[in-house]
């Protein structure tokens, strides 16, 4: 079963990435096990293989990982991000020197199996609320230097991206709204800041600060931690004036019930920050 096929990222942007994890993992000597136990020029044929069924993400960082380690390893893939693979799949062929393919071998792997968790995860979610025009979003709890490729994994899976970083969008939360006075005041400085190209959200958390925000004219709305009835009168009050957003404490167990409330999107940081890794190994092939 294939999704749609998310745009792959720019190798510009993936190849610091994959160097610095590399960096981390040779420090000062190298892979030391592997100049001990394997000839210089010994040459192994691997598989990576997925050993549980899931969505596959991270396979040019894979790629890279063993490309950067040895320019001459051939790197075969038959699968593509956003595929999904059953137990036992073997997602590429790796052919080379052995001791470069072993050396460059958790590098891939914790790509892989990481952002793979990832869109697995949230094409699960995504799947759960499918009867509903409810979107799912991740947010920007995500680990320090791999926003955008956990961002893309779960584009990968199906779901959608929260902003980016703080400079694409204006999200007034509730310490903005304490230091700034009160909400009227708070949106009125971020419109007269932001101009017509930058979307601004804030964030709520009972009905009475709602009535506040869409009195503001916001266009989106942040439901903060509500109740599931609360969030249903939410939704009826936003009709044609916002639209809105659930958020606090969402797991894959609540996401079908705030889905059947009627909100327009629901934003999980546990796409990035709980979800388990895919099982994916590299297997020697004899």
């Amino acid at each position: 079963m294939k999704a749609q096929r998310e745009p792959a990222l720019d190798q510009v942007v993936l190849k610091p990435l994959v160097a610095a994890a590399l960096i981390e993992d040779l420090g000062r000597r190298g892979d030391v096990t592997s100049q001990a136990t394997i000839p210089v020029d010994k040459q192994a044929t691997l598989q990576i293989k997925a050993r549980q069924a899931g969505v596959i993400c991270g396979m040019d960082l894979a790629r890279l990982a063993f490309a950067l380690v040895d320019r001459e390893i051939h790197f075969d893939s038959q699968v593509q991000d956003s595929d999904f693979v059953d137990a036992g799949s073997v997602l590429a062929t790796v052919q080379g020197n052995a001791r470069h393919l072993l050396t460059a071998e958790r590098t891939a792997l914790n790509f892989l199996t990481h952002l793979s968790g990832i869109a697995t995860a949230t094409r699960q979610i995504v799947d759960s609320v499918a009867e509903y025009q409810t979107k799912i979003t991740c947010t920007r709890k995500t680990i320090p230097g791999l926003r955008i490729v956990q961002k893309y994994a779960v584009r990968c899976g199906g779901g959608r991206n929260h902003r980016m970083g703080l400079d694409d969008a204006i999200l007034i939360k509730d310490n903005h709204i304490a230091i700034a006075g009160d909400i009227k005041t708070a949106v009125k400085q971020a419109k007269d800041f932001a101009g017509h190209l930058i979307p601004i959200e804030i964030e709520v958390d009972t009905l009475e600060q709602l009535e506040q925000a869409l009195d503001a004219e916001v266009s989106l709305v942040l439901l903060d931690n509500m109740s599931l009835e609360t969030l249903r009168q939410a939704v009826k009050m936003c009709q044609g004036r916002a639209k809105t957003e659930a958020s606090g404490g969402v797991t894959p167990q609540t996401v079908p019930a705030i889905a059947q409330t009627g909100v327009d999107f629901i934003a999980m940081g546990y796409l990035t920050h709980s979800t388990t890794a895919l099982d994916i190994g590299l297997d020697f092939r004899t």
